[in-house]
């Protein structure tokens, strides 16, 4: 009995592994958006704003930087933590940290607000009123902030970027 168990979690393993490489190929579908439409990674090899293949994709590759629905105009820059951290200090900008409340409390980057993703609907949020305002968006390890990246986006927002996850963020935090 044991044995058969053991066969059936190395099975398991398995299939996941080969659905994680499959999405991770150049052109294969890697999941849907929030609004169901499915999407797909257009990569270029060796590119790095794009780097963890494994996660469910819910925007179309552009350029280097710039990713967008395929299903509307709406698009988004993915850009790093040292040219987040750049436009912090120069320019003004809107931090938003689309994690949930406990985590926000447990750190966040100075001045970011809170809008979980999960409360980014079909609605412009309350707290993001200026539509052409820079907008900041992270959350923990990235993923969550490239979906809610695109939400916004398709909500009208204009100048999105998804500057990733906070794991990733080597400057000051504050609880």
């Amino acid at each position: 009995m044991r044995k058969g168990i053991t066969g059936i979690i190395i099975a398991a393993i398995i299939a996941v592994i080969g659905i994680t490489v499959y999405r991770s190929m150049p052109g294969k579908n890697a999941g849907q958006s929030a609004s169901g439409n499915a999407m797909s990674v257009m990569a270029a090899e060796n590119d790095s704003t794009m780097n963890d293949s494994s996660e469910p994709s819910t925007v179309n590759k552009v350029s280097a930087d710039t990713v967008a629905c395929s299903d509307c105009d709406a698009s988004f820059r993915i850009i790093t933590a040292k040219e987040a951290k750049k436009m912090i200090d120069e320019e003004e900008v809107t931090i938003v940290d689309v994690r949930r409340q406990d985590e926000y409390d447990n750190g966040h980057i100075k001045d970011a607000i809170l809008v979980p993703n999960e409360s980014i609907k079909d609605t412009a949020p309350e707290d993001l009123p200026d539509k052409d305002a820079t907008i900041l968006v992270y959350c923990r390890t990235g993923i969550r902030a490239k979906e809610a990246s695109g939400k916004l986006a398709d909500l009208g927002y204009t100048n999105v970027y998804d500057i990733g996850g906070i794991v990733d963020w080597p400057y000051e935090t504050e609880k």
